[in-house]
């Protein structure tokens, strides 16, 4: 028996996915790369090969309302995505894996996924992910930049404006050499807008 086998329906892994037994690291992609809410025991810049960073998922817990959705990012199948890799201190493992359950999996709008991602100078390691879910009634399949925007504008949750967390996951894909040209075309029209 591997070390997935072992620990996919362990008690202290409330994914019910097969994650490894040691040395496992969070894949993030959009504010956990600025806000993890988690220990950890090391950090890094990281690419995840077949999923791509979209503004795809309806926001109506922390961005938004059920009555004015936002829009955050997930990803989708297809391309690259830069992100930020977290190593999760074992000490606190189950602790972290209950708290991103409770954070990522409110409405299971995301498919959590164990994948390989390449951090600097080539190094490998297993990450859990959140993909967003195709068949999920959150899923926005929108793709005019206008449509995009006049939604992130007028929405508003209780982790803040939609507008605020478009320009702070900019910012940080910045601070760490990442640029997406979608989204900063996006934040650019959103900061002329207020």
């Amino acid at each position: 028996m591997n070390d997935f086998t072992r620990n996919r329906y362990h008690s202290n892994n409330p994914f019910a996915i097969s994650l490894p037994s040691s040395n496992l690291w969070v894949f993030g992609y959009g504010s956990l790369m600025w806000k993890p809410g988690f220990r950890y025991l090391d950090s890094g810049p990281a690419r995840l090969y077949g999923f791509s960073r979209r503004l795809c998922l309806w926001s109506i817990h922390y961005r938004g309302t059920p009555e004015r959705p936002g829009l955050v990012v997930g990803l989708i199948p297809g391309g690259s995505c830069h992100g930020m890799a977290f190593q999760i201190d074992g000490s606190c493992r189950e602790e972290t894996l209950q708290y991103l359950h409770d954070r990522e999996m409110t409405n299971y709008a995301y498919r959590p996924i164990v994948k390989s991602v390449y951090l600097e100078k080539g190094a490998k390691a297993e990450a859990l992910a959140f993909v967003s879910r195709k068949d999920h009634k959150q899923f926005a399949s929108l793709n005019s930049d206008n449509d995009i925007i006049d939604i992130i504008k007028g929405a508003e949750g209780p982790m803040g404006t939609n507008a605020d967390y478009i320009i702070n996951t900019v910012t940080h894909l910045k601070e760490i050499g990442i640029h997406d040209s979608r989204l900063c075309r996006i934040a650019n029209r959103l900061k002329t807008a207020s």
